[in-house]
């Protein structure tokens, strides 16, 4: 199942204490691993939770990082993995930004957790991102709206690494059901679809990983 499967993780993935919880997202697994499209449950500090086959292929292609694999915690992966752009298209404005925004509303809605201020910390030792944390993502969400906290119906583009897919976008889907909602869980699904335009690929360091700049 989706629950047991996956990369080798560098801590266990989270499991809530009632049993009849730990039922439940055995049999969600199952439902999980049922859709075409990757998808994944996350936390609320991004830790993730459930992923299924589709999710994994997506990123089956990217290098080994201690703390930044997509099947550990997702926004680790999106803000500090090398490897993140060559998967997410456009990968500081349609990807970082974004979830900077969700993190920023995060941090603020439970700012003791030691998850979250763990990650406020990574990006501190980032002279780049954390300038576009406290200076560029303020401006980004003035101009771009309240609706930059949202990730359910945007669509982003991603480069698949089956080259029947390649580049393509996909429609970001949040369908978290009440339970997983009370267990404090997230769902997102990629619905892949047909790539409506090209766009440039992300400006790279000489190391290959994504460089985000001020915005």
């Amino acid at each position: 199942m989706a629950y047991q499967a996956g990369w080798q993780r560098s801590k266990p993935r989270p499991v809530p204490e009632s049993l009849e919880a730990q039922a439940y997202l055995q049999d969600y697994a199952t439902l999980l691993e049922a859709v075409a499209f990757p998808s994944v449950v996350f936390d609320h500090r991004w830790d993730v939770v459930l992923a299924n086959a589709a999710f994994e292929t997506l990123f089956g292609g990217v290098g080994p990082h201690p703390t930044a694999m997509p099947g550990d915690n997702f926004l680790r992966f999106v803000l500090f993995h090398p490897d993140a752009a060559t998967v997410l298209g456009e990968h500081e404005s349609s990807w970082c930004l974004p979830l900077l925004a969700q993190f920023a509303a995060a941090v603020e809605r439970h700012g003791q957790d030691r998850g979250l201020q763990s990650i406020r910390r990574d990006i501190a030792q980032d002279p780049i991102m954390e300038a576009a944390y406290r200076q560029g993502l303020p401006h980004w969400i003035r101009a771009v709206g309240p609706d930059a906290v949202e990730h359910d119906g945007a669509v982003r583009p991603l480069v698949h690494p089956d080259p029947r897919w390649g580049r393509m976008d996909c429609r970001i889907v949040g369908e978290t059901p009440k339970a997983l909602q009370n267990m404090g869980y997230t769902r997102m699904t990629l619905v892949l679809r047909e790539a409506r335009h090209i766009t440039a690929g992300p400006r790279r360091t000489r190391n290959g990983a994504a460089e985000l700049r001020v915005v």
